[in-house]
């Protein structure tokens, strides 16, 4: 009898896990993980021009931290620095080599991006308003995830998300022009000291900042 109920649990585990998706590994990940930190390597690859014999593609990579709903902080690290940082109100964007900051109302320009569907999203529902989702095809490991804007009247045309054991593992961001970004997160340090005022920014004296 224990043996037999055994070979069920076990059937049973199995058949949850074939229909285990993407779309389901989002809603996990929405539901459970409240903030989070890791390393990320970013490759873009630029639309191909006339006479390039090979696609132009660029690496950068750097830390990423998060705390729902709608902190986030973006810290690039190579080639070039730059912060990017998200405090519910206000993003902000520090580029240290120009030796500026641009501030923009948060509520403008978070809508249809990606850090709303891994960091300011609290549910699918909410999620379902802004994107059309879909769980796509299993691949390289990963369970994938579409998302594309309801709204197209930015640059946004989609994002692939890959969940690997259920965490986030792959962003792909395909722009309308042509641009394709793919940025990978090392393994994911789940934490409970993350607090608001972690993702506050402070413009450092004698750095001019833009409003637009």
């Amino acid at each position: 009898m224990i043996k037999f109920l055994l070979v069920c649990a076990a059937l049973a585990l199995s058949a949850a896990a074939a229909r285990a998706d993407g779309l389901q590994d989002l809603e996990r990940f929405l539901r459970e993980v409240h903030s989070g930190q890791a390393s990320f390597t970013q490759v873009v690859t630029l639309p191909r021009r006339a006479g390039d014999t090979a696609a132009r593609s660029r690496t950068s990579s750097g830390s990423f931290e998060f705390l729902r709903p709608n902190r986030f902080r973006f810290e690039y690290s190579r080639p070039f620095e730059q912060i990017i940082v998200a405090d519910g109100q206000t993003l902000w964007l520090h580029d240290v080599d120009l030796d500026q900051v641009t501030a923009r109302r948060q509520q403008d320009v978070l809508g249809s991006t990606p850090a709303a569907l891994i960091a300011a999203g609290t549910d699918i529902r909410t999620l379902s308003d802004l994107f059309y989702l879909q769980a796509a095809p299993a691949q390289d490991g990963l369970q994938w995830l579409l998302a594309r804007p309801k709204l197209q009247d930015g640059q946004l045309q989609s994002v692939r998300i890959g969940f690997r054991q259920g965490q986030l593992a792959v962003l792909e961001i395909a722009d309308s022009l042509g641009q394709r970004s793919v940025l990978s997160f090392g393994p994911w340090q789940e934490t409970t000291a993350l607090k608001a005022e972690h993702f506050r920014f402070q413009p450092p004296p004698g750095v001019s900042v833009i409003r637009p």
